[in-house]
């Protein structure tokens, strides 16, 4: 009995793994993905399983096709280790340059617990933030904090997609544009630096595939690819930043990076996974940060659940001049 059990979850652990090798778009085979951890520790924990088989004609093949899953998933993942080299330089605290706060928060539409997010910026002292699935209400709701955030671009919106920026810096040429769905907007300006340095910022929160949104991942491939080749003959400070549906180690976010040329201060650091706040076994990095080489990081972290489905993320990045 616990030999057919085997074979049956090694095979579906081996077809969960290639099917986002075909060339698909259809979420069915784009949304294994995501869960790259969860599929790594159930590939061990089969293996494991199979040394308690009694028939080594079926023992050893289920253990090694086991074992290579697990390495194939390990081997996307683990530059999101401590076991990996960092990619952004790491910046003391207390030196003196010119820092930038982000604080990212997916508010969740119908989470009205707006006095948790209101807590956390009293406490992060973030110089800008970005709310995704923010509506009417939300933007009524965080009118309190107005005064210490006089620059502020609105987009609220019933559909999920609503979206505010604030920030104690000024912004300029300021864009609201749905670059490829409509209803689905993202928000382009330029941030300027008390320095004067103005830094370009893309503010995105593309559809992702799932059987309730898009049926396949091309909208929300478009959209990061365009952003990635918009940016990558740039040579101002540049940042990205926002829930973009996809988790960090995807083939599309992957190739983000390489087209783009932007660093992720995650590699070498953890995974921060953000979402879902219900299901710490179901976790992965869906809201991001990238940023030119302009920069290095102060701090990074996953804060406190807010009841929204993402946990809000939080980067301190430090100036530092021109590459």
């Amino acid at each position: 009995m616990l030999g057919m059990v085997m074979c049956v979850v090694t095979v579906v652990l081996f077809l969960l793994t290639i099917l986002p090798l075909f060339s698909f778009n259809h979420w069915i085979f784009r949304v294994w993905e995501f869960p790259r951890v969860q599929l790594t520790l159930l590939a061990v924990l089969s293996a494991t399983s199979c040394l308690f088989l009694n028939n080594p004609s079926f023992q050893f093949p289920l253990i090694g096709i086991n074992l290579a899953v697990a390495c194939y998933q390990l081997a996307w993942i683990i530059p999101y280790t401590r076991l990996s080299t960092k990619q952004v330089q790491q910046v003391a605290q207390h030196l003196d340059v010119q820092k930038l706060k982000i604080l990212t928060s997916n508010v969740l539409m119908t989470n009205h617990s707006a006095p948790k997010l209101l807590d956390l910026i009293s406490k992060k002292q973030p110089d800008v933030i970005v709310t995704l699935e923010s509506d009417q209400w939300w933007q009524d709701a965080l009118s309190t904090i107005h005064e210490d955030y006089p620059y502020r671009v609105n987009k609220p919106l019933d559909n999920l997609y609503g979206m505010h920026l604030f920030s104690r810096f000024p912004l300029e040429d300021i864009e609201v544009l749905e670059l490829v769905e409509e209803g689905v907007p993202s928000i382009q300006c330029d941030l300027v630096l008390p320095d004067k340095h103005r830094v370009k910022c893309y503010f995105l929160h593309p559809a992702p595939p799932s059987p309730t949104e898009n049926e396949t991942a091309k909208p929300r491939d478009k959209e990061l690819l365009m952003i990635a080749k918009e940016v990558a003959d740039r040579d101002d400070p540049l940042l990205v930043t926002g829930d973009l549906n996809d988790v960090a180690w995807s083939p599309t976010t992957r190739a983000f990076r390489q087209i783009s040329g932007l660093k992720d201060p995650r590699i070498g650091r953890g995974m921060f996974n953000t979402f879902h706040v219900d299901y710490p076994f179901l976790r992965w990095p869906l809201d991001h940060i990238f940023h030119s080489d302009h920069f290095g990081l102060v701090d990074i972290q996953r804060l406190p659940s807010i009841d929204s489905d993402h946990f809000p993320l939080f980067v301190e990045l430090a100036f530092k001049g021109s590459n």
